[in-house]
């Protein structure tokens, strides 16, 4: 058997990724009062943010213990890679919605990172098609947690495109509309998963799964997870 990686959505774009050492990391902490989701309980060693500025993304303070801060966009301006507790992460720049319809967009980042041997990829607060580099980061990459809510983060058809030319193994969609998410500006997964055959969908039923380098699926599957 191979090593085990735990993976639980919190909601929106915050997971928590636990390796089989026991080392923890988070994406991109929302803020609880203003999302809706419930409030970190559990302490993490490394936490990760997409953007310093937003606050749907940046709340490393919320989780508990001394967690250390990765920025991506700061990684992705600096070198675009950065290993800490023997965890080796990349980033790669992006833009929320050049168009969107609530305010100026900010700038933030992609990210990847590979725990017990598995390629994970964040796609951070991206808002616009996929360049042909930022389409090559995501190659090899065995599991992409993906903006599935549309506009204004990247729109589904696009989306489509980034799943269809990187074929990771599993897609977990995040950051769509749930009955806890306070804004109503996103989609619901059912607008995500129409782009799919029944067949090609799992539904974890829980929070969180547990997966194997060696568990993976031959072709593309999406896996649909149950917030915290």
């Amino acid at each position: 058997i191979g090593r085990e990686m735990k993976l639980t959505w919190y909601g929106h774009a915050s997971f928590r990724i636990e390796s089989s050492n026991g080392k923890t990391i988070v994406t991109d902490p929302y803020d609880p009062d203003t999302s809706g989701y419930k409030s970190f309980t559990e302490p993490a060693d490394l936490v990760v943010i997409s953007s310093a500025t937003d606050s749907f993304h940046c709340n490393a303070h919320l989780i508990p213990g001394i967690p250390t801060i990765i920025d991506a966009l700061e990684i992705a301006q600096n070198g675009g890679e950065r290993t800490e507790l023997g965890i080796r992460f990349e980033a790669i720049e992006a833009m929320e919605a050049l168009n969107h319809r609530y305010h100026d967009p900010d700038q933030n980042a992609m990210y990847r990172l590979n725990v017990d041997g598995l390629n994970i990829g964040h796609l951070g607060d991206v808002g616009n098609a996929l360049s042909k580099s930022q389409l090559e980061f995501f190659e090899n990459t065995d599991i992409l947690l993906a903006l599935a809510g549309g506009h204004p983060t990247i729109e589904l058809d696009d989306l489509k495109r980034v799943i269809n030319e990187t074929a990771p193994r599993i897609v977990i969609p995040m950051h769509f509309r749930t009955l806890r998410y306070k804004p109503r500006n996103s989609l619901w997964i059912d607008s995500f998963l129409a782009l799919f055959p029944n067949e090609q969908i799992d539904f974890a039923f829980e929070s969180n799964v547990t997966l194997t380098k060696d568990n993976l699926p031959a072709e593309t599957r999406i896996l649909v997870m149950d917030y915290c």
